[in-house]
């Protein structure tokens, strides 16, 4: 199980996650959606112990991660949006690297090696350098690592980045396996890929926990509601009056269209009505014509943009960047890192890399 109470993490003056707080319960799937820049990552890194958190807590399976780390951490298994993979190793190699890593000695770190590259699918890939597989392959040899011994808790961020449409459906099914036994959150910006494997669904919005519940829940809040979306000729004042004059109307949005001249107008309603013939009244004794007018149910996408606004990132909020997640907070207000520092002649020499021996034979023999 897996407890976070009023996490908070702040870059200088900038908070990217706000007073969080949730449950995850073993043998369910939860998923952590959230447009890029929510705070999906860093939350995952704080729970992970890759990060500190600036307050709150993070407890896994009753242990603090902060004050009781490599316990807390033995029950963690975790691919972070970038797959923690080494590129001159083969993928045979590299897991049977990190089943060392995790404890797991002698015949049953083979077996277990075996076993995910099964899982995952990339047997047959095994004995291939990592630097030379395409984005999909090296996202499963990442997805191997972090379900390599059975942990309990396994996390997840962007799971499916680099995937084909069958490699997708492999993996969720994979995932929908490893429910029984294990607490699994999996975080996307995408609601189709979270839709279709969680039994719990938390939407995350400018670092603050907008909703939380159920899939079947969530789902059922939005069955029932319709939506009318109209294209009119006119200014955004008289649109807004003539839709006003439609009765029955839940919800009205009004808008500049892309054409000079129009208005793009937006009208919730209860299923069960239909309002067409109400709208065209409205609009036409308003002097108001409309150019096109569609009604649709509503849908998950609905309800997630409601809840979570404009991207940060364009609202001026620090958008999160896993790769400088771990800077101090001193760094972070400003100051300048070590590579903004270096010299023209220093960044040349860093970029330039020197094989050594065993590279140069490794990639012979491939």
């Amino acid at each position: 199980m897996i407890e976070v109470k009023n996490l908070t993490k702040k870059y200088g003056s900038n908070a990217a996650v706000k007073d969080l707080s949730f449950t995850i319960d073993r043998d369910r799937i939860y998923g952590f959606l959230g447009p890029n820049g929510a705070g999906k990552s860093t939350t995952m890194n704080i729970i992970t112990g890759y990060l500190s958190a600036s307050e709150g807590s993070v407890t896994i399976d009753g242990y603090d991660i902060l004050k009781d780390p490599i316990k807390a951490k033995k029950n963690i298994g975790y691919l972070p949006e970038i797959p923690p993979v080494y590129p001159d190793m083969t993928i045979r190699e590299y897991l049977d690297f990190a089943g060392h890593l995790k404890g797991i000695s002698g015949r049953k770190r083979k077996e277990a090696v075996s076993d995910v590259m099964e899982r995952t699918g990339i047997t047959g890939m095994k004995d291939r350098l990592i630097k030379n597989l395409s984005k999909g392959y090296m996202q499963r040899a990442g997805l191997a690592q972090a379900i390599l011994g059975d942990p309990d808790v396994i996390i997840l961020d962007e799971p499916t980045v680099g995937l084909d449409p069958g490699q997708i459906i492999e993996i969720r099914s994979l995932l929908r396996s490893l429910r029984s036994g294990h607490t699994i959150l999996l975080s996307s910006h995408i609601l189709q890929e979270i839709s279709a494997v969680c039994d719990h669904i938390m939407i995350i919005s400018k670092g603050r926990l907008v909703a939380s519940d159920t899939t079947e829940n969530i789902t059922g809040s939005v069955r029932g509601l319709g939506k009318i979306e109209l294209l009119v000729r006119g200014g955004l004042e008289e649109a807004k009056k003539a839709a006003q004059k439609v009765e029955g109307a839940s919800k009205t949005s009004v808008t500049e269209g892309n054409e000079e001249g129009t208005v793009l107008v937006e009208l919730g309603y209860p299923m069960e009505k239909d309002l067409r013939e109400a709208v065209f009244y409205a609009f036409a004794s308003s002097d108001v014509p409309i150019l096109n007018m569609e009604s649709r149910s509503h849908s998950l996408e609905d309800i997630y943009l409601e809840l979570t606004g404009k991207d940060p990132a364009e609202e001026g909020e620090e958008p999160e960047n896993d790769d400088k997640s771990g800077l101090d907070e001193k760094n972070a207000e400003g100051e300048p890192s070590a590579d903004e520092i270096k010299t023209g002649d220093e960044k040349t020499e860093d970029k330039e890399t020197v094989k050594t021996g065993a590279e140069e034979t490794a990639g012979e023999e491939e």
